[in-house]
């Protein structure tokens, strides 16, 4: 029996894993019964107590929080040849186990836009480091009547920073 129970949390982290399509269904549904979609997006390459933090508070926002996760290919494009550091499998399965996260969608194109005009999103969430006028989707999400924050992160989290101590210890 607690064979079956750990293949059931299997099952249960990879259908969070969305394509577009299928994130489309699930979330009309969602809607449909008056829960309020939260979306947020981002590389989260080793996961840490910062994006703890952030997801956590971003899922406070709204009834269900769905993911925008950086592909491989285009986590290389913004951070460099030498990152991501896990791949995007591990990193969408780990953000899929958070109890608080329903949905994650990998996208391959330098910004979210199309996921985010796709989803309409009733929140857009990004971190503080951003302000309205410069997040990609958010003049979508308002002409929606929806809305847009900003979350502080918690200083001396990042993952540059854990890859620079990683750097320096060999």
């Amino acid at each position: 029996m607690r064979n079956n129970d750990k293949r059931d949390n299997i099952d249960l982290i990879n259908d969070k894993i969305l394509s577009l399509q299928k994130a489309i269904y699930r979330i009309n549904a969602w809607k449909f019964t008056g829960k309020t979609i939260v979306f947020t997006n981002g590389c989260f390459d080793l996961l840490h107590l910062g994006h703890i933090d952030y997801l956590a508070k971003a899922a406070m926002l709204g009834d269900k929080l769905v993911i925008g996760l950086n592909t491989d290919a285009s986590v290389s494009r913004l951070k460099g040849e030498h990152r991501p550091i896990t791949n995007e499998k591990s990193r969408a399965s780990i953000l899929a186990a958070l109890s608080f996260v329903n949905a994650v969608i990998l996208f391959d194109q330098p910004t979210p836009l199309e996921v985010i005009a796709t989803l309409e999103p009733d929140v857009l969430v990004k971190g503080a480091d951003y302000t309205v006028d410069n997040i990609v989707g958010a003049d979508l999400v308002l002409n929606k009547g929806g809305q847009v924050k900003t979350l502080n992160y918690i200083d001396g989290y990042s993952t540059s920073l854990i890859e620079e101590r990683i750097r320096a210890s060999k």
